[in-house]
C-alpha cells in the first residue's frame, strides 16, 4: 500500500458509541441512495491470495481483470484516491481506487465504507511503484456493513478476555491465530484420511449415556423429559466401540466430543475432542505403530516437517520436539531412574515418605499405586518432550486392559508422552468378561448401579482380541502447532459467563 497503513486508526473505548452512531448514519445514507448493503450479492472469481500470488508468479499478467471479495482491514485516503486492503480467508490484496475512474456518485458511495465492511471489487491487476501487487478498482459492491468499529489494536489483538470471548475478533485481527485453526482442520482431515486408507470404518456413538464409562471422571448430568430419567454426557467413547467389535466391525474409529465436569487449566477444557480407534486381532504394539505413523504423517503433510518449534512472544525458539525418533521404556524403569533402584522393594510406608520428601503431592487417601503415579506425574512426565511410549503401567491405573503375561502387576498399556504430557494411551483390550467384571466392580467400589451391565453382557457374547487407542485432538494440536494453552486450539473455549 502506498503508504502502507499497517495500523489503521481505531476508537478508544469512550468513543465507541459515537463511532457506532456514525456508522449507522452512513448506513442510513446508503439506504437513502437506494443501496441496501445487506441485500447485495457478489460472486468473486478469485481468492485474494490467488490473485496476488498469481500476479507475483506471472501466471496472471498485468491488466488481467479479476473480482475478489472480503473484509476491509486497512485504508488510507490520499485526496482523490484511496488505498484499501481487502482480506478473505486466503489472505489479503491491496485495492487502489481513484475518483476520476469511479465517477462522483460511486466515489461518494465509496467514502461511506468503514474498516470491517465487506466489499466485492472488480478491477485489473497492476504493481505500484513500491512493487505491491494491487487491483486498480473499476467497480465495487458493498455486501455487508459493519455497524461496530474494530477493537483497539485490531491488528494484533492482545486482550485475552476479548480474544477468547469474541473469537471472531481474534480471527480478524490475528492472522496467525486463524492459521492455527486452519491447520487444526487440516490435522483432523489428515486423521480421517489415515484411518480410511487403512480400512477403518468411521462410526458415531451416543454422547448421552445412562451410565458414563470408559474412564474415571466426573460427568455432566442431564435429564430426558420424555423418558423420565437421568442421562450423562459421555466421558469416553470406549465402551460403545467395544460393543461394535463384538458386532463384527473389526477396525473402527470415531472423532467426537467428550465432557468432564472437572477443573480448567492450560491443558484441560471440560468439553474436548477425542479420537478413539480399535483394531480386532491387534494389541498394544499394533497401536504404538499406528500412533507413531499417524502423528508422523500428520506432521509431514500438514506442517512439512518432523521438527516442531515452540516460540516465545518475540519469536525466539524456546524448545523443539523431534518426531523422528520414538523411545519405548517401561513405567517401572522410569520410576526407578527417578526415585531410586530400590523403589519397588521398600515398604509402602517408605515409598509414601520418600515421595513426600521428593515434593510429590500425596493425598491422605492415596493407595500405594497412586503414590507411585504421583511421582511419575510430577517428576517424569513433564520431562518427556520427545516422543516416548511409556509401557506396562500398574494394573490399577487401567482396568480395561489385559494383564501383562510376564508381570501380572502391570497391564499391556502404553502412554505416548510428547511435550511433557500424555498425547495418547493405548491398550491390549480386555476381552475376558469375567476378568472385566471383577475389575469394574473394584473400580465402582461395590456400587452395582455404576456398572454398565449392557457392556458386560456384550462382552459375554464374545469380543475378539483387540488393540485400542485414544488421542486427545486438542492436545495433539497444541503439540503440533506449538501452542502452550488448550484455549489457543479450541475456537470457543469454556469461560465463566460474564
Amino acid at each position: 500500500m502506498e503508504p502502507n497503513p499497517t495500523t489503521p486508526p481505531t476508537a478508544k473505548p469512550h468513543d465507541e458509541n459515537s463511532l457506532i452512531k456514525q456508522r449507522r448514519e452512513k448506513l442510513d445514507a446508503l439506504r437513502a441512495k437506494g443501496i441496501d448493503p445487506f441485500q447485495n450479492k457478489f460472486t468473486p472469481d478469485a481468492e485474494c491470495h490467488t490473485a496476488r500470488s498469481g500476479f507475483d508468479s506471472g501466471a496472471l499478467p498485468e491488466g488481467h481483470r479479476v473480482s475478489v471479495a472480503g473484509r476491509i482491514t486497512a485504508h488510507r485516503e490520499m485526496g482523490k484516491s484511496m488505498f484499501i486492503d481487502v482480506r478473505d480467508q486466503s489472505g489479503r490484496i491491496q485495492i487502489y481506487a481513484q475518483k476520476n475512474a469511479l465517477g462522483d456518485d460511486q466515489w461518494n458511495i465509496f467514502t461511506h465504507l468503514d474498516l470491517g465492511d465487506f466489499i466485492g471489487v472488480t478491477g485489473t491487476l497492476f504493481r505500484t511503484k513500491t512493487g505491491e501487487p494491487s487491483i486498480k478498482l473499476e467497480a465495487f459492491t458493498i455486501v455487508a456493513k459493519a455497524l461496530r468499529p474494530p477493537p483497539a489494536k485490531w491488528h494484533g489483538l492482545e486482550d485475552t478476555e476479548i480474544r477468547y470471548r469474541q473469537r471472531y475478533l481474534d480471527l480478524i485481527g490475528n492472522p496467525d491465530v486463524k492459521e492455527v485453526f486452519l491447520k487444526r482442520s487440516a490435522i483432523v482431515h489428515e486423521i480421517r484420511s489415515f484411518f480410511h486408507s487403512r480400512g477403518y470404518v468411521e462410526v458415531e456413538t451416543p454422547a448421552m449415556q445412562a451410565i458414563p464409562g470408559g474412564a474415571a471422571a466426573q460427568p455432566f448430568k442431564t435429564f430426558h423429559n420424555a423418558l423420565g430419567c437421568e442421562f450423562y454426557l459421555r466421558i469416553a467413547l470406549e465402551l460403545y466401540h467395544k460393543r461394535l467389535l463384538v458386532g463384527g466391525i473389526d477396525k473402527l474409529f470415531e472423532i467426537g466430543k467428550n465432557f468432564r465436569n472437572e477443573g480448567l487449566s492450560r491443558r484441560h477444557n471440560p468439553e474436548f475432542t477425542m479420537l478413539e480407534a480399535y483394531q480386532a486381532f491387534g494389541d498394544y504394539n499394533t497401536m504404538m505403530e499406528i500412533v507413531e505413523s499417524l502423528i508422523k504423517q500428520i506432521a509431514q503433510k500438514v506442517l512439512g516437517t518432523l521438527v516442531i518449534e515452540f516460540k516465545d512472544v518475540e519469536g525466539k525458539v524456546t524448545r523443539t520436539i523431534d518426531l523422528t525418533t520414538w523411545r519405548r521404556v517401561k513405567y517401572n524403569d522410569l520410576i526407578k531412574e527417578k526415585a531410586g533402584a530400590d523403589w519397588f522393594t521398600i515398604s509402602a510406608a517408605e515409598r509414601r515418605q520418600k515421595a513426600h520428601d521428593m515434593g510429590a503431592e500425596i493425598g491422605k487417601e492415596f493407595e500405594d499405586f497412586e503414590v507411585t503415579n504421583a511421582v511419575f506425574s510430577k517428576f517424569i512426565e513433564p520431562t518427556l518432550i520427545n516422543p516416548t511410549f511409556v509401557t506396562h503401567l500398574p494394573k490399577e491405573l487401567v482396568p480395561l486392559a489385559k494383564l501383562s503375561p510376564d508381570d501380572p502387576t502391570t497391564v499391556e498399556v502404553f502412554e505416548c508422552c510428547i511435550n511433557g504430557q500424555e498425547i495418547s494411551p493405548g491398550y491390549t483390550e480386555q476381552n475376558d468378561p469375567i476378568a472385566q467384571r471383577t475389575t469394574l466392580e473394584h473400580q465402582a467400589g461395590g456400587e452395582q448401579q455404576k456398572l454398565d451391565e449392557d457392556f458386560l453382557v456384550a462382552l459375554e457374547h464374545g469380543m475378539p482380541p483387540a488393540g485400542g487407542i485414544g488421542i486427545g485432538i486438542d492436545r495433539l494440536c497444541m503439540m503440533l502447532l506449538g501452542q502452550e494453552s488448550i484455549r489457543d486450539v479450541i475456537l470457543f473455549p469454556q469461560l465463566k459467563p460474564k
